[in-house]
């Protein structure tokens, strides 16, 4: 029977230190119980005390942090039961058998691949850089990446000491060493204990993937990561498997599986067919994907449906309440009001762009539902736009006294002029008739 919160915070040395990144024990044993922290956090948890909560408190999936990237950690099979936490990551590889030139212009391209969406910004987020065997060489490559790109790396070969010479290098950076085999598994898993990095370890077969976990785990490596060749396999037995690992890690509570799952698409596929794979991997349950290679037609719709998927489905999306400027805006540009849903700010935003027109958007803080939502909710009202109207001081930036609301709820001017005092004109219902509605007005 899994133990409770207060059997936990009975085990703990009860300082309230904060180091574990909470204030007290207690919020620490709860957050234990609930399998939202790990042990580790707390330093004055003694050997007995580990061994004693290890297995009921520890979350089902370690996480495992790479440069400054955590992956896995989850703790469901199905967003809605709670959420996911850890987005899946997206590495490309670079090979040390190009030249420099190639090598440098190929590292900063991958860093500058990112676009914001929804005031979120994606893009590829580490690169992985793959020898051909000469350790030297390797080393020189790690160099010239490191240079020229502030990502994450993933270091891939199977030899000790090719990967050895590009841990020397970055080792500070925590790369991902990729990938422990067996013939490799303790060697790997010992440089990975040596200079506190994750190690990756790759089988076709799952009873030796758990065996390398042990192993890996016998000599000191606790950050994890593993690739059962998912990457080359038939989409259907890529989907089964990666279900069955989930569900062991998840529901089982299966330790020696219990770490994230990786894909390498790597395999000789062609861009589409990489991207195919990198979708079902998206959608169940991967925690890192590589690729061979990947453009900015592929990147956009993978990153679009990784944001919808690892979105808190408990918590919306929402943009900081706030007068924001929309062009160069002088002190006669019209006010207009929107909420502070994410996507309607930046569909308002962007279409008040379109018009050309510059304009003042008086963001108001509606908890992050949209328009009518808000309005329905009693959150979007004409006591809260009088008071966003007065927090921000939107009378000190105009010389005018117009305020433009949505068309949908037109039937909140009357009390909004009696509380302001200023005029309040019913805009469009729908954003998208917004650069038409505002070059008519600055026109007339």
């Amino acid at each position: 029977m899994p133990m409770t919160a207060l059997d936990i915070f009975k085990l703990l040395a009860k300082k309230n230190c904060g180091e574990c990144g909470v204030p007290t024990c207690l919020a620490f044993a709860m957050m234990l119980a609930n399998k939202q922290t790990e042990l580790t956090k707390c330093p004055y948890v003694s050997p007995e005390v580990v061994q004693q909560l290890e297995s009921s408190a520890s979350p089902p999936m370690r996480t495992v942090t790479v440069g400054d990237l955590e992956i896995g950690g989850e703790t469901e099979l199905f967003r809605h039961e709670k959420k996911f936490f850890n987005q899946t990551a997206y590495a490309v590889v670079i090979e040390d058998d190009s030249d420099n030139e190639s090598i440098a212009e190929r590292a900063k391209k991958l860093d500058a691949m990112k676009y914001e969406r929804i005031g979120i910004i994606s893009g590829v987020d580490l690169i992985a850089i793959k020898s051909k065997g000469d350790a030297q060489r390797f080393s020189e490559v790690v160099t010239l990446v490191k240079e020229n790109s502030g990502l994450p790396l993933v270091l891939m070969s199977d030899d000790p000491q090719v990967v050895e010479a590009g841990l020397k290098v970055v080792s500070k950076a925590k790369p991902l060493i990729y990938a422990g085999n067996a013939n490799n598994c303790a060697a790997l898993a010992k440089l990975a204990r040596q200079y506190a990095c994750p190690v990756a370890l790759y089988s076709d077969d799952v009873d030796e993937l758990v065996s390398l976990s042990e192993i890996a785990k016998s000599e000191g490596a606790d950050d994890i990561v593993l690739d059962l060749n998912l990457g080359a396999k038939p989409l259907r037995d890529a989907l089964e498997w990666l279900t069955i690992l989930r569900r062991l890690s998840v529901k089982k509570l299966f330790r020696p599986l219990g770490y994230p799952i990786m894909l390498n698409v790597d395999n000789g596929a062609d861009v589409e067919t990489q991207a195919i794979r990198a979708t079902l991997g998206t959608l169940k349950y991967a925690s890192l994907i590589i690729f061979g290679d990947l453009d900015a037609a592929r990147l956009y719709p993978l990153t679009t449906l990784r944001t919808n998927i690892f979105t808190d489905p408990q918590a919306l999306i929402q943009v900081n309440p706030g007068l924001y400027d929309i062009g160069k805006p002088d002190r006669n540009s019209p006010v207009i009001v929107t909420s502070n849903f994410s996507l309607t700010y930046f569909t308002v935003a962007s279409d008040i762009e379109a018009s050309k027109v510059p304009a003042r958007l008086l963001v108001v803080d509606t908890e992050g539902l949209s328009v009518m939502t808000a309005f329905a909710a009693d959150k979007f009202t004409p006591e809260t736009i009088a008071q966003a109207l007065e927090e921000y001081k939107v009378a000190e930036k105009v010389d005018h006294r117009k305020l433009i609301i949505p068309g949908m709820i037109a039937m909140l001017k009357m009390k909004l002029e009696e509380l302001t005092g200023w005029e309040v004109i019913v805009g469009v219902k729908d954003s998208s008739a917004l650069p038409k509605y505002l070059k008519e007005l600055a026109s007339g």
